[in-house]
């Protein structure tokens, strides 16, 4: 009788063993979940408040004035020190974006916190050696100008180091989420924040006391050593805290992408993986040494094979994104845009609204106050126009190589409003260009309380840019290998920073010689009036007017991204 159930029990414990295995299955999937999700908000934060230090060249106006004042500078070898900056902040950012992509970003931030180290060290030493009072009455300048040169190369390459490792790791971990604008535009909003925290610090609290105890300009030496320990020990958090969670998963799907948009037939690297369904053989037998030899070379091969398949997705990604036609329209409207000569040189700008001779004291502005405009108006327009984008822009799925009908698919239900997110681009371009109309106008001049508007305009405008141009960049062409996409894109502001820095300076140095050739002072390094800066802003207004010209080209246009059924 007893052996009659013995069937039944045996399906019973199966079946209760099944169960038992699929709960604890589930329950293991739940607390990586929870664990990974852990992780990518802990990386979150830490991202944050990398960009929240990083900005530190963004108060470069707080201070470059004085190196005309102090070092005795001249407005082209103030503007030296920083074009150096930006060329070393844009040239080397394809390079680092692709380390990123690579390596992960702890390598990066590991990176960024010695080079900042290193260069606002050199800066602030070079800073007192060239502001030594000789016998008392004249001015030596102490160590070259080559050395700040270099100091600010260094600071602007450990600045993008540190940006770079924040955005790719907020992208990557947050990319396939309904609120990707929102939490890719928060660290590059919180890196416009950086300027205006650090610019009030260096005017309230580290800053020289004049004669009676009254505040004076910022105490340069000490300001500087403040940011080399502050942002050596932010990158060195960084370093343990940003990580990348599920990147597998997403070289998979971008592998799978491909597979079904048929672009795989013609790869030599998956025509040699087709036929591979094991990683390696091992004689059978009960052995655990052979079974446990078996699990780690296993495990080793399917190391590798992931390792190449990423390795192998991300140059083929690099590759489409460089032929893609519309990507160097892209570029090429941002170069027009994206010229920086108002940030940079505020400080310069605000001391020609009024005659030298009425003294500082006069001037009602100062270019913290301006610094600080342009950190909270550019924080306020990253943070809305990322909210917005998620909010009204079209929803995209996929990649610009699907196929028209999977990407006509991302484009939104019949009868829901949707704005694109290059109309926002164009927008917050058109913000930009009517600050720098303002300005170029001449309403400013001798009414420096009007000042806030133009920096208002322009901040808002840049925050915007810079906000937008990453996240529209994920959005065509995906996350994977985001660092290196944005980064050959972000190139480009280089070029026009040096372009139009150079025009500022050469249209200041012009008028300030003109203007001291009539005073009969030859050694006036200083510049008042419209016609220290009216020619420059005219010229970047269009100039900004031909890169919103170029962008609805690339959208619009007879192969644009609309065309092409992509919902941008």
């Amino acid at each position: 009788m007893a052996t009659t159930h013995t069937p039944l029990l045996t399906d019973e414990t199966s079946l209760l063993s099944s169960i038992s295995s699929k709960s604890f299955s589930s329950l293991a999937r739940k607390v990586q979940s929870q664990q990974h999700d852990v992780t990518r908000y802990i990386s979150f934060a830490s991202a944050i408040l990398s960009c929240l230090c990083a900005g530190s060249i963004t108060t470069y106006s707080l201070y470059g004035h004085l190196f005309q004042e102090r070092l005795r500078y001249t407005q082209l070898q103030v503007n030296y020190v920083i074009i150096g900056a930006e060329l070393a902040l844009y040239l080397p950012v394809s390079l680092f974006g692709y380390l990123c992509d690579r390596l992960g970003p702890a390598p990066l931030s590991f990176a960024s916190a010695i080079l900042f180290a290193i260069g606002y060290l050199l800066a602030a030493f070079t800073y007192r050696s060239g502001a030594k009072d000789i016998y008392g009455y004249t001015h030596e300048r102490g160590w070259p100008l080559s050395v700040m040169v270099t100091a600010f190369v260094i600071i602007g390459m450990a600045t993008t180091l540190m940006y770079l490792s924040a955005i790719t790791t907020c992208a990557k971990n947050f990319g396939r989420g309904k609120h990707k604008g929102l939490a890719l535009a928060s660290p590059i909003a919180a890196f416009g924040l950086s300027g205006l925290w650090q610019s009030q610090l260096g005017e309230r609290v580290l800053y020289e006391r004049r004669p009676g105890g009254k505040r004076g300009d910022v105490d340069v030496f000490k300001f500087f050593l403040f940011l080399a320990f502050t942002l050596l020990a932010v990158g060195l958090l960084g370093t343990v805290l940003l990580k990348i969670v599920d990147e597998e998963e997403l070289i998979d799907e971008a592998v799978d992408e491909l597979e079904r948009s048929g672009l795989l037939e013609d790869s030599a690297f998956f025509r040699r993986n087709s036929g591979q369904n094991g990683y390696g053989s091992f004689e059978d037998g009960s052995d655990e040494e052979a079974a446990e030899a078996r699990r780690i070379e296993e495990a080793k091969a399917r190391d590798e094979e992931e390792s190449r398949k990423k390795t192998w997705l991300l140059n083929e990604e690099t590759r489409r994104f460089l032929k893609d036609h519309t990507m160097w329209w892209l570029a090429a409207g941002f170069f027009f845009v994206s010229g920086k000569a108002f940030i940079t040189n505020l400080g310069t700008i605000i001391g020609t609204l009024y005659p030298s001779v009425t003294g500082p004291s006069i001037i009602p502005t100062t270019a913290a106050t301006h610094v600080s405009i342009v950190a909270i108006t550019s924080t306020i327009a990253r943070i809305l126009f990322g909210t917005l984008t998620d909010l009204l822009a079209p929803p995209t799925v996929g990649h610009h190589y699907q196929s028209a009908s999977n990407s006509l698919s991302s484009l939104p239900p019949r009868g829901r409003f949707a704005i694109s997110r290059i109309t926002f681009l164009l927008g917050s371009a058109l913000l930009l260009s009517l600050g720098q109309v303002l300005l170029a106008s001449g309403v400013i001049q001798n009414h420096a309380e009007r000042f806030w508007v133009v920096s208002t305009l322009i901040g808002s405008g840049y925050g915007a840019l810079f906000s937008l141009t990453p996240l529209i960049i994920s959005v065509i062409w995906g996350v994977e290998n985001f660092g290196t996409n944005w980064g050959i894109v972000a190139m480009v502001p280089a070029l026009g920073a040096t372009v139009w820095g150079v025009v500022y300076s050469n249209v200041y140095q012009w008028a300030a010689e003109k203007a001291s050739y009539h005073r009969d002072m030859e050694d006036d390094v200083l510049c008042y009036g419209k016609q220290c800066y009216s020619t420059t802003f005219w010229a970047m207004a269009v100039s900004v007017w031909i890169g919103c010209a170029l962008w609805v080209f690339a959208w619009k246009g007879r192969d644009g991204w609309s065309r092409r059924g992509i919902a941008v």
